[in-house]
């Protein structure tokens, strides 16, 4: 029997990594395919000597080639914090459709 799972791409500001990966685990558990981002570039701070403009821009792109795939976004809006790119993604997923989740209500 195949099934059908639910896709959901994670917004949000990298800065909260423990809340994304809390998010993930929620998800996976309840049965949804999680879709996330790479690498937490406020925290991973290895990382931030190659994040050249050009790498944002891709990484930007790729997140939302995530978000086309998904059926929906869950945003992590801890305190109510929501950044730019992060509006942005809401706004992508808002023009194609996809519905919107927040951990936390607006």
């Amino acid at each position: 029997m195949v099934r059908k799972y639910k896709v959901i791409t994670l917004c949000g500001s990298t800065k909260f990594k423990d809340k994304f990966i809390k998010a993930q685990k929620e998800l996976t558990l309840k049965g949804n395919i999680v879709l996330t981002v790479g690498f937490f570039e406020s925290v991973d701070s290895e990382y931030n000597t190659i994040i050249t403009e050009d790498v944002k821009i891709m990484l930007d792109d790729m997140h939302k080639r995530r978000i086309d795939m998904s059926d929906e976004i869950f945003v992590i809006n801890k305190d109510g914090y929501i950044g730019s790119s992060t509006k942005s993604e809401i706004e992508y997923a808002k023009k194609i459709g996809k519905k919107i989740n927040y951990l936390e209500n607006k």
